[in-house]
């Protein structure tokens, strides 16, 4: 996929990806309306934790990244999933989906909470809406307002 000036887009799994591209992508994506990006040893953990980081990056700069934990053999959560709001409509976040699904195994389900803005991008993309999920909240000390 080509984008203006940029090159071609290169997918790739990037689980050394620097915690201060991480931030940024997800201050450009809106979704660090809903992660605490101020923290960076959470941010860090959040990282080092992933089982799947797939970043998407044209001409060097990222332009997405998703996060995923997996078990590789059931189940994939997709913890995050951002790409930046200019490059936004291009079908990367659409991309980052099947590539972190194929990287985790196709036998596994794809699993996730989607945020607000979001709701309606998922069933776009192949996603089909699951009525029975429940979630237990953090009891972390942070009040980031933060929710997925």
């Amino acid at each position: 996929m080509a984008d203006a000036g940029l090159g071609e887009m290169v997918y790739r799994l990037e689980p050394d990806l620097p915690v201060e591209e991480f931030v940024d992508v997800l201050r450009r994506s809106t979704l660090a309306e809903r992660r605490p990006v101020d923290d960076r040893l959470v941010m860090e953990d959040m990282l080092r934790n992933a089982d799947l980081v797939l970043t998407a990056r044209a001409g060097g700069r990222l332009a997405g990244v998703a996060r995923a934990l997996t078990d590789y053999a059931r189940c994939t959560y997709l913890a995050d999933l951002a790409v930046d709001a200019a490059f936004q409509r291009r079908g990367i976040g659409k991309e980052l989906l099947r590539r972190v699904h194929e990287a985790a195994g196709r036998g596994t389900t794809l699993i996730l909470l989607a945020a607000p803005k979001a709701r309606e991008y998922y069933p776009h993309v192949g996603l089909q809406r699951h009525d029975s999920c429940w979630t237990m909240p953090r009891e972390i000390g942070e009040a980031d307002g933060s929710a997925f």
